[in-house]
């Protein structure tokens, strides 16, 4: 586990200790402490053109994203797992069979449809398929949690008075706290990384993400280094303080969601 965890926090370290060094420390040795701190390169970052742009288009895409696919999964999920349709057991076999559709085969079908429907260069294009790409996983999830609720408790609500929308607000809601908790910080990892989506279509330079934003930064500044390890800090760093907040609850939705679907 010590040597899992220091190759997992290495990368962390590397990109924070480089941000923070001249060129010249840089090149004297990169895997070396700062010797004195440099937070010239940072003021230089946000004052790049379109940086700040791309680090909202990221928290826009990012932040609409996962609330529109909690949402919809829950509101399915619950469907799914306490209600009786025709067509029920298809439907989940259906979402679950999506799961393995790779990313990839479905880009060059996906961009024909946006530009048919003229989505392309907006955010809407990227949102709608960062949900159909993540919303089978969530779905399946959210569902083998439902599942494990007692029935006897969604019947004392039904016999009160209560509706199904009600059921699910008051009691479905309040006791999928950690796993949504969990799925929220997963998406928002996924979303906020994403490379190729966004570099698709969102292809305007006041439309790209932050990821797309820094992969032209480092062509364009490849030789300072430090630089480029300040702009890679800055997008780090709101993922990294969302997990430390929220891997307590990550820990536990996952641990849930597993444990339900045995």
């Amino acid at each position: 586990m010590l040597v899992m965890a220091v190759v997992t926090c290495y990368p962390i370290y590397y990109i924070f200790a480089n941000a923070l060094k001249s060129r010249a420390a840089y090149a004297d040795n990169p895997l070396s402490l700062p010797p004195n701190l440099v937070l010239a390169n940072f003021s230089q970052i946000f004052t790049t053109p379109n940086f700040l742009r791309w680090f909202y288009n990221s928290l826009i895409l990012t932040c609409t994203t996962v609330v529109l696919c909690l949402f919809i999964s829950a509101l399915a999920s619950y469907a799914l797992s306490k209600m009786y349709f025709p067509g029920k057991k298809l439907l989940i076999n259906f979402s679950i069979a999506l799961m393995v559709i790779p990313t990839i085969v479905m880009i060059i079908p996906l961009f024909v449809l946006m530009v048919r429907v003229r989505l392309v260069n907006r955010y809407p294009s990227a949102i709608i398929i960062y949900i159909g790409m993540y919303l089978p996983f969530a779905m399946y999830l959210l569902r083998s949690f439902f599942v494990t609720i007692p029935q006897p408790l969604i019947d004392s609500a039904l016999i009160d008075g209560c509706g199904s929308f009600g059921i699910f607000v008051r009691i479905m809601l309040p006791l999928s706290k950690p796993i949504l908790l969990s799925m929220f910080v997963v998406c928002s990892l996924y979303v906020w990384n994403d490379l190729l989506i966004a570099l698709i279509f969102l292809q305007r330079e006041h439309l790209r993400t932050l990821m797309v934003g820094l992969a032209l930064f480092h062509g364009r500044f490849s030789i300072n280094v430090p630089l480029i390890m300040a702009g890679m800090a800055v997008a780090t760093a709101p993922m990294l303080i969302l997990y430390i907040f929220a891997q307590r609850y990550l820990i536990t939705g996952l641990i849930a969601g597993s444990l339900a679907g045995q």
